[in-house]
């Protein structure tokens, strides 16, 4: 029996001791205004109180359906303070999708941005289960809905005292479906304070951080970065949305020093026309995560921008490798090792592992790790491996090698692996090619079937502003620097490469689309 041990501490937990012994220092900060701990502290407790004032029972669902705005975090922190548990929604899905996962997750109430009232009171006849008497909008006064400002007036700022579990359940973060249907992601509360604790070291996160969060704040590159800031009292700055001159200038003006963003960010910014004019010497440390990051970007990044550059590759199921800055210069083409609490191996096609420098499948085992996929067994089943000891190790649908020093390689996702003659090509391969053609602002290479040799690669690319590209061009100077096997069949020009919130390529959209070019 131990006598003086606390409970884990977990994220609402957080949030109070940071209302209580950093009450004056600035919370979060919106449109120019401010909260301090105590402010956020008590609009916390306000949300959490409000929707338990409305009878809902601890482990129920609650939608955020919500452009990044200060509402949203106190959403967020208030639902899960609640002993609630919050889903937040990526608002660019389709009304068909919100349907679905209001059902699949059995949501029993929502929180809504005006935009999206009308949206939700079109569909919520095809829900299956009843909230009409719990949906709350942030301004609209529509009828049949409540106002988000009267319910916090109405509500007590005392701490909801509502015991929690490190084992209930914190959020539900629906993948990205960049493969298919979306899946519900269950992180514990635990699990969310460990991706708090464990991160915050490797990313270089202090009590001085100042963060700033430029992608939804639905999606889970946001959690990592405001759950390392509230792990140390740090200060979170919310974007309503990614701009890269304004993202330069907010650095600048409010010293910003922290950021994690995806790829395609990284590469906005940096090639920016002005980002030497801006001053960005309070940046003390940057991860980038998402989606694969090329070798040419990584090293402009290293040299470009202030601060340390962190790699990370992981899966919102929760999987981690750290690539740190001085392991960079030797590794570039790694996406580093797995921090402590984590252990990988490779697959084979034959589930057995692999060795060194063994192509196969990644999986892992982390204290990170989700709960697992919601009501749907079948997913579950499916990403799941047993090793000897019938542990369950999770699957993550990519494939990569380990080397001898123990660092990890992508070599691509799994499902978009090209078979062409029996032989297997790797998209990454290919792309890390085109990166270098200067004309070129994106790409992504898709297989798409052919007569003869079954699927062969093609490149869809957007020229850069004002340069005119001549496809057959860009595909005589890629084809001779690729092996026979890898050379592609043809390239296409596309205004825009459909893109996730997250910034990952929907190549799925796009095998959909050219799948069939007669070749």
């Amino acid at each position: 029996m131990t006598y003086f041990q606390k409970n884990d501490v977990l994220i609402p937990e957080l949030v109070r001791q940071n209302s209580k012994w950093l009450a004056s220092k600035p919370a979060l900060v919106y449109n120019n205004e401010t909260q301090n701990w105590q402010e956020l502290g008590d609009k916390t407790n306000k949300l959490a109180n409000s929707l338990l004032n409305l009878e809902l029972q601890k482990g129920d669902k609650v939608i955020v359906l919500m452009r990044n705005s200060s509402e949203m975090m106190e959403a967020i922190l208030g639902v899960i303070s609640a002993g609630l548990v919050v889903v937040p929604l990526n608002i660019a899905i389709n009304s068909e999708a919100i349907i679905s996962m209001v059902n699949n997750c059995d949501a029993k109430a929502i929180i809504a941005s005006d935009e999206y009232v009308d949206k939700i009171d079109s569909i919520k006849n095809q829900f299956d289960t009843n909230i009409n008497e719990r949906l709350i909008a942030h301004k609209n006064n529509k009828e049949g809905w409540l106002n988000y400002q009267d319910q916090l007036d109405k509500a007590s700022s005392l701490d909801p005292n509502v015991a929690i579990n490190s084992q209930d359940d914190c959020n539900i973060i629906y993948s990205s479906g960049t493969t298919g249907m979306p899946k519900g992601i269950v992180h514990s509360h635990k699990c969310r304070a460990q991706w708090a604790a464990s991160m915050s070291i490797s990313l270089r996160y202090d009590s001085d951080a100042r963060t700033l969060l430029t992608l939804g704040l639905y999606s889970n590159i946001s959690w990592v970065a405001f759950l390392n800031t509230i792990l140390v009292g740090g200060t979170m700055y919310v974007a309503d949305k990614f701009d890269v001159e304004q993202c330069l200038a907010q650095i600048e003006k409010d010293r910003i020093t922290h950021f994690a963003m995806v790829p395609i960010q990284f590469q906005l910014l940096i090639t920016d026309k002005k980002f030497n004019d801006f001053d960005l010497s309070s940046v003390n440390a940057t991860m980038c995560c998402g989606a694969p990051l090329s070798v040419s970007l990584k090293q402009i990044i290293q040299n470009d921008l202030p601060g340390d550059f962190v790699e990370l590759y992981g899966l919102t199921e929760g999987l981690v490798t750290i690539l740190s800055p001085k392991e960079m210069k030797h590794h570039v083409k790694s996406v580093g090792r797995p921090y402590p609490g984590q252990d990988i191996k490779i697959i084979g096609d034959n589930d057995q592992q692999l060795a060194n420098g063994e192509a196969g499948e990644i999986v892992g085992i982390s204290e990170i790790l989700m709960t697992g996929y919601l009501n749907n067994p079948k997913a579950n089943h499916e990403a799941t491996w047993l090793d000897d000891t019938n542990e369950k190790w999770f699957r993550t649908g990519d494939i990569g090698y380990i080397d001898d020093e123990g660092f990890l390689y992508l070599v691509d996702r799994k499902k978009d692996m090209i078979i062409s003659g029996g032989q297997n090509i790797y998209p990454a391969d290919i792309e890390a090619v085109l990166f270098d053609y200067s004309e070129i602002k994106e790409f992504a290479i898709i297989g798409v079937s052919h007569s003869k040799w079954g699927e062969t690669p093609v490149a869809i690319v957007v020229a850069k502003e004002n340069k005119d590209l001549k496809c057959e061009e860009v595909k005589s100077w890629l084809n001779a620097k690729l092996g026979k096997q890898q050379r592609v069949s043809m390239v296409i020009e596309i205004d825009q490469l459909p893109r996730n919130p997250a910034g990952k390529v929907l190549k799925r959209e796009l095998r959909e689309q050219y799948n069939n070019l007669g070749l």
